[in-house]
Formats: C-alpha cells, structure tokens, sequence
C-alpha cells in the first residue's frame, strides 16, 4: 500500500493553505504531497521530470484535484489518468469552485470518482474535506496495485 495519503493539485495558495490546515489540525491523512498545477501533477504521477526518482509505487490513495490549473487543466490530468492502465484505478476527487454543468458532466465522463464544489464559508470547508479525507482514507477500500 502506499505512504501516500493524498496527493493535492491545487494551485491557489489560499485554498492549498486552507486544506492542508484542516488535513493537519484534524490528523486526517499522514502523508500529503502538494503539486501546483496539472504539468507538475503529471510527472508526480508518472515519475517524469523532477520527479524521476519516485518509484511507481509511491501513488497517492487520492487525488484532490483543481479543475481549473496552470499549464495542464484538471481535465487533461483527469483524461490522462484515467487512460493509463498504471493510474487508472486511483480514485480523483474533483475538488473544484466551478459549478458550471459543463465541467461536472465532462468530469464524471473523463472517470472522476467525484465531484465536490469547494464551499466559500471556512466551517463549511472544514467539515467539506473532513468528509473527503474520512470518507477516501478510512472507509473506501482501495483497488490492490
């Protein structure tokens, strides 16, 4: 299994700061890896560039991931993972301030495991990735490899 807990793409330093608060005032998730946009999250995940030296078995449990990034949308990280057979099974939970129906639907097509808006209130938003982190590291039972 791995020592990752969840891997974060998120891009607005406020948002990233708030959710990695939450994750540690509450003891949510041991392990939490922060990308920045969707090019960096590509080569975590496929231990390219920089990250070369991962070895495959270092995938997150879950993936937070920001629709709306620099250099590679979430779409296209969403696309490209769920198209490789060596990242497909890890769950994405789209972790978005987009309401648009458009980006929900096409998320959900592309293989999001789900799709939460970000709440703008901080008690909301606390409780918001609680749930997640709850829900994705402590009752869903991953896929073996």
């Amino acid at each position: 299994m791995s020592a990752i807990d969840i891997l974060l793409v998120e891009d607005n330093p406020d948002d990233l700061a708030l959710v990695l608060r939450v994750l540690r005032r509450q003891h949510l998730a041991d392990r939490v890896e922060v990308v920045q946009d969707g090019a960096e999250a590509l080569d975590f995940l496929f231990c390219t560039g920089v990250y070369a030296h991962h070895g495959a078995t270092d995938r997150p449990r879950v993936i937070l991931l920001d629709l709306k990034l620099s250099k590679v949308t979430g779409l296209e990280v969403l696309q490209r993972l769920k198209s490789e057979p060596r990242t497909r099974a890890i769950p994405i939970v789209i972790f978005s301030s987009s309401a648009q129906d458009r980006d929900v639907t096409e998320s959900y097509e592309l293989g999001a495991n789900s799709y939460i808006l970000k709440p703008l209130d901080m008690s909301e938003l606390t409780e918001t990735v609680s749930q997640i982190a709850r829900y994705w590291l402590r009752l869903n039972r991953p896929a073996l490899g």
